[in-house]
C-alpha cells in the first residue's frame, strides 16, 4: 500500500511538474497581453512583444473566434470557387508562404502555436490561407484557372467592398484630418469582423485597427499607428491581375501599417513586391503634416495623389483611365452601377458639408441611404450604407439579388483621436438597422447554404476604443 502511494506520488510529481512548467511557458508568452470583456459586440485584444509572442497571444486569446472564422471562409470558398479548403491550404504553403517576410512568418507560426495549446488542430497552411482569403478569392483563383486551362464552373468576382473618405483643410470643421470607412462584405463573414487589435510590436509603430480573427492585418483596413499615419481603403472593382512571384497583400498591408511613418513610406511599402492581390485604392493621412493621399494600387498602374486642402473618397470605382482600361472590366459611364452611384453621392455630400466635416458628420455620411441614380432615399447596393439584401438587382457579378451582404460595420477618426490612438466604431449596419437571418432566409431560400453559420446583425451603438482599453 505504501509502495503504491509512493509510485503515485512520483507520477503526480512528474506529471504535475510538467503541467506547471507548461503553464509557466503559457504565462510567459501571454505576459502583457489581454482580452477585454466584449463591448457592444466588439472584442478588444491587446498584444505585445516580439513577433512569435504576438502571434501566440493572438491564437491563444482568439482561438474560438478563429475556428469559427475558418469554417466561414472555407464555406464561402467552396461555394464561390468550387475548391475545398485543402486546395487553399496547399496553395498557401507552396505559393504564398515562400514570399512572407521572416518577421511575419514568426507571427503566423505563433498563431498556430497559440491555437495548438488551446487544442485547435490548425497548421501554417490554414493560417496563411485565412490571412490571404481576400486575395485568394478571386485574384489568385482567376489566375490559377486561366493558367491551368480550367473552365470556371462558378462565379468568382472582385467584390464591391466598402465606402470611405478622408478630408482635410477647408473641407473639415477645424481644418484637421477626418477619416471614415464602412466595411462591405457578405454578412456571413462580416459578422466576424469584430476584433479591435491594439498591437505593440518589438519593432515599428504601435497599431490600433479593426480586424478579423486570425489575420495579422486588418483585412478591411482601417487603423492608426503611433507614427501619425491613418489608413483605410476600398477595393478596385472588376479588377484582374496576379503576380505569383510577388509578396502577398496581407504581408504588405501589415508591414505598411506597422512601419510607415509618412505617406511616402506607406506608398513604398505597399508597392514593393506588389502581387496584384486585393487591389485597392488606399486612403492615407499623416496627422503630423495634415496631408492626405489616395494611392490607387493596381498591378501595372500605380497612381498617388496628395492634398493638404481637399478630400479623397472611395467606393470601389477605378479612377485612372489607363488603369481602368488595362486592368479592369468596369464601365465608368454606367451611372447605375454601385461604385459610380456611390462616387456621385460622396461628391454631393462633400460639397454639402464642406467646412463642417467632423466625426459626427462622418458618422452620418457612412450611414447615408440616398440612391444618387434613382434620386431618392432607398437603402440598396447604390447607397453608401450598403444593403444588398434589399436589392432586386443585387451587386453583380459579385452578389446576386437579395444577397445577405452590404455594410457590416463602420469606423471614423479625426486627427486628435489618432494622436490619442482612438477610433469610434459601430458593429452592424452603420445606419443601425438590424438584419435578422431567419427572416431573410425564409424569404430567400437560395441562400440557405449559409444557414448553419449566418447570424443576426443587431443594432449596436457607436463605441469608442483606445489603446489599452481594458473595460
Amino acid at each position: 500500500m505504501k509502495k503504491g502511494l509512493f509510485v503515485v506520488g512520483i507520477l503526480f510529481s512528474v506529471f504535475g511538474g510538467v503541467h506547471l512548467a507548461q503553464n509557466a511557458v503559457i504565462d510567459l508568452h501571454l505576459r502583457g497581453a489581454y482580452r477585454a470583456p466584449e463591448k457592444n459586440g466588439w472584442v478588444f485584444v491587446h498584444l505585445e512583444g516580439p513577433p512569435d509572442k504576438i502571434g501566440f497571444q493572438h491564437g491563444y486569446l482568439l482561438a474560438e473566434e478563429i475556428v469559427e472564422a475558418q469554417k466561414v471562409i472555407a464555406l464561402e470558398f467552396k461555394h464561390d470557387t468550387g475548391k475545398d479548403w485543402q486546395f487553399f491550404r496547399d496553395i498557401a504553403k507552396t505559393e504564398l508562404w515562400p514570399h512572407v517576410d521572416e518577421e511575419y512568418r514568426q507571427e503566423l507560426l505563433g498563431i498556430v502555436e497559440g491555437l495548438n495549446v488551446r487544442g485547435v488542430k490548425m497548421g501554417i497552411g490554414d493560417i496563411v490561407a485565412l490571412n490571404a482569403f481576400p486575395e485568394l478569392n478571386p485574384y489568385f483563383v482567376d489566375w490559377w484557372k486561366k493558367t491551368h486551362g480550367e473552365i470556371p464552373t462558378t462565379v468568382a468576382a472582385t467584390a464591391d467592398r466598402c465606402s470611405a473618405f478622408v478630408a482635410t483643410g477647408s473641407y473639415t470643421a477645424n481644418g484637421k484630418i477626418v477619416m471614415g470607412h464602412n466595411n462591405w462584405t457578405s454578412y456571413l463573414d462580416g459578422q466576424r469582423w469584430r476584433i479591435i487589435f491594439d498591437i505593440v510590436p518589438q519593432q515599428g509603430h504601435r497599431i490600433l485597427m479593426d480586424g478579423f480573427p486570425g489575420l495579422i492585418h486588418s483585412g478591411d483596413d482601417f487603423g492608426v499607428n503611433s507614427g501619425g499615419i491613418m489608413v483605410t481603403e476600398t477595393t478596385i472593382t472588376r479588377f484582374s491581375g496576379w503576380d505569383p512571384h510577388g509578396i502577398p497583400e496581407f504581408v504588405r498591408a501589415r508591414k505598411a501599417m506597422q512601419h510607415a511613418g509618412s505617406i511616402d513610406e506607406f506608398a513604398r511599402l505597399m508597392e514593393e513586391g506588389n502581387n496584384g492581390g486585393y487591389a485597392n485604392t488606399w486612403l492615407v493621412a499623416d496627422r503630423k503634416t495634415n496631408e492626405i493621399a489616395s494611392l490607387e494600387l493596381g498591378l501595372k498602374n500605380v497612381n498617388l495623389r496628395r492634398s493638404r486642402d481637399g478630400y479623397f473618397c472611395g467606393a470601389n470605382f477605378p479612377e485612372n483611365e489607363k488603369l481602368t482600361r488595362e486592368e479592369t472590366e468596369f464601365k465608368l459611364d454606367d451611372l447605375s452601377l454601385s461604385p459610380n452611384a456611390r462616387r456621385i453621392r460622396w461628391e454631393q455630400l462633400m460639397a454639402e458639408h464642406k467646412g463642417k466635416i467632423d466625426v459626427k458628420v462622418g458618422q452620418q455620411m457612412l450611414s447615408d441611404h440616398y440612391d444618387s441614380f434613382a434620386r431618392k432615399v432607398d437603402p440598396n447596393e447604390r447607397t453608401l450604407c450598403g444593403h444588398i439584401e434589399l436589392s432586386a438587382r443585387g451587386s453583380l457579378p459579385w452578389m446576386p439579388a437579395y444577397s445577405p451582404a452590404g455594410a457590416v460595420q463602420a469606423k471614423v477618426c479625426d486627427a486628435a483621436m489618432a494622436e490619442r490612438m482612438s477610433i469610434l466604431a459601430r458593429l452592424g449596419h452603420p445606419c443601425g438597422d438590424p438584419f435578422i437571418a431567419e427572416e431573410h432566409l425564409t424569404k430567400h431560400v437560395e441562400f440557405n447554404w449559409q444557414k448553419p453559420l449566418l447570424k443576426d446583425m443587431p443594432s449596436q451603438p457607436w463605441t469608442l476604443f483606445s489603446i489599452a482599453s481594458k473595460e
